[in-house]
């Protein structure tokens, strides 16, 4: 059903009206209405169409896949194509879903220094290469809303004093009370830019190569508007809003998670949703946990939040064989209501962020992480706190050596356990992402961080893919051992109605060494018992403690062994896990 364009544009009006309310010269509401919701596609001929609240668009088969346009090359083809094969022939009937790192032109940052918003980077593919991965999956794409390079044109504008982008960027004085700004980073806040105008000084949050825009201008929103609308037609199903949580600057404030921040993504919502109601808008905040769950709003913001605190809370749990933590984070998680979800991933393109670990891991706990991480061949990046003090911000590691071992060690359980992880997350209330270099066992690509002097390039490796092959079709090599392993898991965990994203969840205590959680579908038909033994020490369920119903046939999904309930305990090796359902799929 479709409503009138009057409507939907009072209400953009609206948004509008609390984003500006401090700005100067910005009141002409109605004005900047009419061009945003023509630069989105809207109009009297083509008129909004009415959402569906608190509709989920997404169900239990949903598995995402995160990788760089080139994560896997062959010879005299390009990235997108061999991207494609890898996909059709390694990922049946296993991943639905594809988040395809910023595919732009870019001059740093591997894709997030974005120079070109409306082209595809020439050494990956190009259009044609998007849209026939768009044909058989959904694919979520990079909204690089906070910065772009300062080799974009947009820049240079600024530098000339006159085109696009001359007035789209964010500047302060030296003399500002800039003391409470939260930042990620350790560099220069302001980078020192000669300009046609004069001496300016530019506001980067992340790098001097990645300059803030400065949405006081609505100008810039409008811009981003038509980007989102070309990324639409272009097949985009998923809006991956990066860094957003910086994008409204008020000098002598924190800049991060300002009201004019949350109310931007609204206005977003509202546009994106009238034009294309199956979108999903995806909010990458890595900041605590309690900040990052207000992304959400009031079921009219992000549709799905980043869970970040699970990485850090997963591989602390696993490498020291104690479960508290986690469990105590998962019990105070709140269910997600219908229409929003949380996004689980235990590995990404970054590391192991650490701040969504603050008030979760006291600063011991965090500290002997780290210790075990840098053990096992990991880096470090930090970042200054308020207080001007060296933090650790983010840890930097491929998943499978981050759990190579314990506090302890290294040891024999590394796949046990890398697997593990992923059997805890796949069963999690959310949609699970999964990272390339996680489905391939990667190890830590110490050539790389050596050639580009980033430590976050330890866990982006490029594979060549006939060398890929030839190990995936070695059945003792770590490659084929996990890449199997871990596509039953998502086959099995495909077929449930208990791991719908927003099924129940309820969390079990079972000790310090057995992790669990309970699911239940929508409908009551299905219940499932996730427990894994997050020790290196076998451990037993004592069934009486989960409460088995004894009526129901039950059996562990994983195994497809049944499960005798008149047996008093159930043995699990170590960082074994298993699902036990009274309904086989």
């Amino acid at each position: 059903m479709t409503q009138p364009l009057d409507q939907i544009k009072e209400k953009v009006e609206h948004h509008l009206a609390f984003i500006y309310d401090q700005v100067e010269d910005v009141n002409d509401y109605s004005a900047i209405s009419e061009r945003l919701l023509a630069a989105i596609g809207l109009s009297a001929e083509n008129p909004p169409i009415i959402p569906e609240s608190y509709r989920n668009l997404w169900d239990e088969s949903d598995i995402m896949m995160i990788t760089y346009g080139d994560s896997v090359i062959r010879e005299n083809e390009k990235p997108l194509e061999s991207l494609r094969y890898f996909l059709e022939k390694y990922c049946v009937n296993t991943i639905n879903k594809v988040h395809i790192l910023p595919f732009y032109p870019y001059s740093s940052d591997d894709g997030f220094s974005v120079i070109d918003y409306s082209t595809v980077n020439q050494s990956l593919g190009d259009w044609s290469d998007i849209n026939a991965l768009a044909d058989e999956y959904g694919l979520m794409f990079d909204l690089v809303i906070n910065h772009c390079s300062a080799r974009s044109q947009w820049f240079q504008n600024f530098i000339n004093g006159s085109g696009t982008g001359s007035d789209y960027f964010f500047t302060a004085k030296l003399d500002d009370d800039l003391s409470k700004v939260v930042r990620p980073r350790t560099s220069p806040l302001l980078k020192e830019t000669k300009t046609a105008g004069g001496l300016e000084h530019v506001w980067c949050t992340f790098s001097h190569d990645q300059v803030d825009f400065d949405f006081r201008n609505p100008e810039v929103l409008i811009a981003f508007v038509k980007i989102i609308r070309d990324y639409l037609d272009q097949g985009a199903t998923i809006f991956r809003l990066d860094a957003v949580a910086f994008l409204w600057k008020v000098v002598g404030s924190t800049c991060i998670n300002l009201p004019e921040t949350h109310e931007t993504i609204r206005l977003l919502r509202t546009l994106i949703e009238n034009v294309a109601p199956d979108a999903i808008i995806i909010t990458e905040t890595n900041i605590p946990n309690r900040e990052n769950l207000t992304y959400f709003g009031n079921a009219n913001e992000a549709h799905a939040i980043y869970n970040f605190s699970l990485p850090p809370l997963l591989v602390n749990t696993l490498v020291t064989g104690d479960c508290r933590y986690l469990k105590g984070w998962l019990m105070s998680m709140p269910p997600a209501q219908n229409g929003t979800t949380y996004f689980n991933f235990i590995a990404s393109h970054d590391g192991i962020g650490l701040r969504p670990a603050e008030g979760l891991l006291t600063d011991n706990e965090i500290a002997s992480l780290v210790q075990a991480m840098q053990n096992f061949g990991g880096r470090v990046s930090w970042r200054t706190s308020d207080m001007g003090q060296q933090k650790p911000y983010e840890i930097n590691i491929t998943l499978f050596d981050a759990l190579q071992g314990t506090i302890k060690g290294p040891d024999k359980y590394q796949i046990d356990r890398f697997i593990c992880a992923h059997a805890i997350m796949l069963g999690l209330e959310g949609i699970p992402g999964i990272y390339i270099h996680s489905l391939l066992a990667t190890s830590n690509d110490y050539e790389k961080v050596e050639n580009t002097g980033q430590n976050r390039s330890i866990n982006r490796h490029r594979w060549d893919l006939e060398k890929l092959e030839k190990q995936l079709d070695d059945p003792t090599s770590q490659h084929h051992k996990v890449l199997t392993r871990l596509s039953q898991l998502i086959r099995v965990r495909k077929a449930q109605p208990a791991f719908h994203p927003n099924a129940t969840q309820f969390t079990l205590q079972l000790g310090d060494s057995l992790f669990g959680y309970w699911r239940q579908s929508a409908d009551r038909q299905q219940s499932i018992f996730c427990i894994s033994n997050v020790a290196d020490e076998a451990q037993t369920i004592t069934l009486s403690d989960i409460n088995l119903i004894g009526t129901d046939c039950w059996l562990d999904l994983i195994t497809g062994e049944q499960i005798n309930v008149a047996d008093v305990v159930l043995n699990l090796a170590p960082y074994q896990t298993v699902w036990i359902s009274n309904r086989e799929e």
